[in-house]
């Protein structure tokens, strides 16, 4: 007990220390091991990169021995069974794929996805955003069944013909010859319409990220509706769009079964979008388990498997450098 002296009276204050509560230790304890147990799952998983690449590069290394890069990058005949591993027409047809689906869907999407977090009502952005989420859901398999069942018709019968003898003769890209609808502008639809909702759904969370009072404030200073999406699109959206545009190519090259199905698989160099491909993927889930019996097969395929994940890495991290550049300069 202590005896204070507070306007020429003498009162007695008691201090009373409160006891330390047991529950405070069990919180840090506990919020220690969460945080022990994030950075664990954030580096296993970049370490899970490093191992899938190592591993690959293990199994391709037969491979690498038998024949330089350059010549197994730049090669355009594959014959396994006369030792003859060409990857070109492959890169060729992956790259010519994810081209048209990026072209295709690119644009409409941020548009899309700019009209639901901006102009569209609460009632209509309620129907939508469902739709939305069901797309991104839909099996690769359907897409593709739906893409042999249709697009295929549709670029044989009415595409190819009518492109072709107006812009084929004057633009390579368009020439036909004798197509039969399993092309690159096949499987670049259907990877288009794939990669489309998730493009739109990554945009529309991006724009309506951005806090109110910066939309209030620009319609304040007489701005126009577009004029204030203009201005958050290229303020606080532009990142966030060019991320999802990388999620898009992510998806788009990686695709497989939806892509196989329409592609035609044909190991040659498309010249044109009528023309059919092969891609890298598609090569790997045809062939993988068969013909392991020829020489340096296996370690083809994972060559393959290889060069699509170093593709898939040196796009996103160049992606991740222009989007920390433009942050920079915001």
């Amino acid at each position: 007990m202590e005896i204070t002296s507070i306007d020429n009276e003498t009162r007695p204050i008691a201090r009373v220390r409160s006891p330390r509560k047991p529950r405070n230790t069990v919180r840090r304890i506990l919020d220690t091991l969460a945080r022990t147990l994030s950075a664990a799952a954030a580096l296993g998983t970049a370490l899970l990169v490093i191992v899938v690449s190592v591993l690959l590069l293990q199994k391709a290394w037969p491979l690498l021995v038998h024949a330089s890069p350059w010549q197994l990058l730049s090669g355009a005949v594959w014959e396994p069974h006369n030792g003859l591993f060409g990857f070109a027409p492959f890169i060729a047809g992956t790259v010519s794929v994810t081209f048209v689906a990026m072209a295709l869907a690119v644009a409409p999407a941020v548009l899309s996805g700019v009209y639901v977090a901006e102009y569209t009502s609460a009632k209509n952005r309620s129907l939508l955003k469902p739709m939305l989420d069901l797309l991104v859901g839909i099996p690769p398999v359907v897409f593709g069944l739906w893409g042999v069942l249709v697009v295929v018709p549709f670029i044989r019968d009415l595409a190819a013909p009518a492109l072709g003898s107006t812009l084929g003769h004057y633009i390579p890209l368009f020439a036909v010859q004798n197509t039969s609808g399993y092309s690159v502008l096949a499987a670049g639809i259907v990877l288009a319409i794939m990669v489309f909702p998730l493009i739109v759904a990554v945009v529309d969370e991006v724009m309506r990220s951005t806090p109110q009072e910066m939309r209030e404030s620009l319609l304040s200073l007489g701005a126009t509706k577009w004029e204030t999406t203009r201005c958050i699109v290229r303020r606080r959206g532009l990142t966030g769009i060019i991320a999802a545009v990388v999620l898009g190519f992510s998806r788009a090259i990686g695709e497989t079964l939806a892509v196989l199905m329409v592609v035609g698989n044909v190991t040659q160099i498309p010249h044109s979008i009528f023309d059919a491909a092969y891609t890298l993927p598609a090569l790997i889930a045809n062939n993988y388990g068969e013909m392991m019996s020829v020489p340096l097969y296996e370690s083809a395929l994972m060559g393959a498997a290889l060069l699509l994940l170093v593709t898939v890495i040196f796009f996103n991290v160049s992606a991740r450098a222009v989007i920390v550049r433009i942050g920079k300069g915001h």
